[in-house]
């Protein structure tokens, strides 16, 4: 076993081109993912609908979802959000000046 740090990027591949996206936990009924995000937002066609529960934490920076009822959620440092199963969202906006690292759990 070895220690990790969330805050340690110099793991993190987020280019200009793609986020990094990291598993910290994977099991048959639970992932946890490490996101990290310059700038970069969901492609503009389509949603995220996801078939698992998604719990989501921003550790740094800042970042806005959307969801197809129009509503928008701006998080930032410490903000959290619970979006249920099928719940059709996307991101819409990410710090370009400063990286976005986002917990992501993920579960039945």
């Amino acid at each position: 076993m070895q220690a990790l740090n969330l805050f340690d990027l110099s793991t993190a591949r987020a280019s200009a081109e793609a986020e990094s996206l990291q598993d910290i936990l994977r099991s048959p009924h639970l992932r946890i993912e490490r996101i990290v995000s310059l700038g970069h937002t969901s492609p503009e066609q389509g949603w995220y609908d996801q078939t698992e529960n998604e719990w989501v934490l921003v550790l740094e920076g800042r970042g806005e979802l959307t969801f197809d009822d129009g509503r928008t959620v701006a998080l930032g440092k410490g903000d959290h959000i619970h979006i249920p199963a099928h719940c059709k969202h996307r991101v819409s906006w990410t710090d370009p000046a400063q990286a976005t690292v986002w917990l992501a759990v993920f579960y039945p």
